[in-house]
């Protein structure tokens, strides 16, 4: 749980995180565990490590995560394999119905770039472009710390329909119909899935861009998913989250530099929080509270203080003063590249990482 804040009073008991190894799902999986008390599963697609090769960063975030969980009593179970097979959702199905007999929450929060089709076989890829004219703006090299200007060309041919099946709701609505079938889902089950907005700045590379129509299927499918789960009073809602470093999101242009000035406006304000902060406030102010506070459209917004005109009119400002010069002052570049760093497990304080380690060790629920 958050330090401080004590348990999440009604929380879910029985959490499915699909998409759980990084970002948002692992703080998903961590908030329900820790603050709620929740057993969780846990789906992810990871590399094992090997006597001579490291794992993926989630390989041994999961292993961290379970060894906790174990030590503080709590159920965890995970599956390494394509969340989107129906081989995977048929083995996490029938491993719900062997442990735990249905679940209350499901949380989508995959982040791939590329899906097979489990129906036809055919192999989606995703893009990250702006739709319908080349795009030129400010970005950051994360390597040099220079702040560079970026051009990026328009999607072309079916950029958009491979993006959109890659990226949108189609897979979160055959998990829950597969879980429905099943009988999986507890009444009042909720499933959310996770989205972002942000500010104009970034909209012709995300929001209007192939991404943005990707996440407007995952809004049309919680439409979908609403009708599907309302024989069993259960709820889909959209979280749209704030802009934090993750392995997603480091990869798009223009965003670095955005989350870069953000951070040092949102630090200096006392208002930071990461992802384990956002997911904590998700689950105990919005899903379950009385009032999730849905915006116009009906998605559920933990973006509010990112958003909040103070902090937008404080990055705008900046983003258009903004140098290569000038980087230390208007934006906290060290505080992107730490927390980039320990994504994949380097710069934490306390660590020995000249000390001899076991690369191999294996996911305790796996093993």
């Amino acid at each position: 749980m958050v330090e401080g804040r004590g348990e999440i009073v009604g929380g879910p008991k029985k959490v499915l995180v699909i998409g759980s190894s990084t970002g948002y799902g692992l703080s998903s999986r961590i908030a329900a565990a820790f603050g709620a008390k929740a057993a969780t599963v846990g789906v992810f697609f990871e590399r094992p490590g090997a006597e001579a090769k490291s794992a993926t960063a989630g390989w041994y975030n999961t292993v961290a995560f379970e060894r906790e969980a174990k030590a503080a009593g709590l159920y965890a179970r995970s599956f390494n394999g394509d969340a989107f097979s129906d081989e995977v959702k048929q083995e996490v199905i029938a491993a719900i119905k062997e442990d735990l007999g249905q679940v209350d929450l499901v949380v989508y929060s995959l982040a791939s770039p590329r899906r097979t089709d489990p129906k036809t076989g055919d192999v989606y890829k995703s893009v990250l472009k702006p739709i319908g004219e080349t795009y030129t703006n400010k970005t950051l090299n994360t390597t040099t710390g220079s702040v560079d200007e970026v051009t990026i060309p328009p999607a072309e041919g079916d950029d958009v329909e491979q993006t959109t099946n890659v990226m949108g709701g189609e897979d979160w609505e055959m998990w829950i119909d597969a879980m429905l079938q099943a009988g999986v889902l507890a009444e009042d089950a909720q499933t959310v899935a996770y989205s972002y907005i942000g500010p104009e700045v970034t909209w012709p590379i995300y929001k209007n861009g192939t991404i943005g129509k990707a996440k407007e299927d995952v809004e049309r499918a919680q439409v979908a998913l609403d009708a599907k789960l309302a024989p069993i009073s259960g709820k889909a809602w959209v979280s749209v989250n704030k802009a934090l470093v993750t392995q997603a999101s480091s990869a798009i242009p223009v965003v670095p530099l955005y989350i870069s000035l953000l951070y040092k406006a949102m630090k200096d304000a006392g208002s930071h929080e990461d992802t384990i902060e956002q997911m904590d406030r998700l689950l105990r102010e919005r899903l379950y509270n009385s009032d999730p506070l849905p915006d116009e459209a009906g998605r559920i917004r933990i973006d509010d203080w990112e958003m909040s005109p103070e902090i937008q009119s404080i990055v705008a400002k900046r983003w258009e003063q903004v140098t290569t010069e000038n980087l230390a002052e208007f934006a906290d570049f060290k505080g992107y590249q730490a927390a980039f760093l320990r994504l994949f497990g380097f710069g934490l304080d306390g660590v020995d990482y000249a000390a001899e380690t076991d690369t191999s060790v294996g996911v305790p629920s796996l093993s």
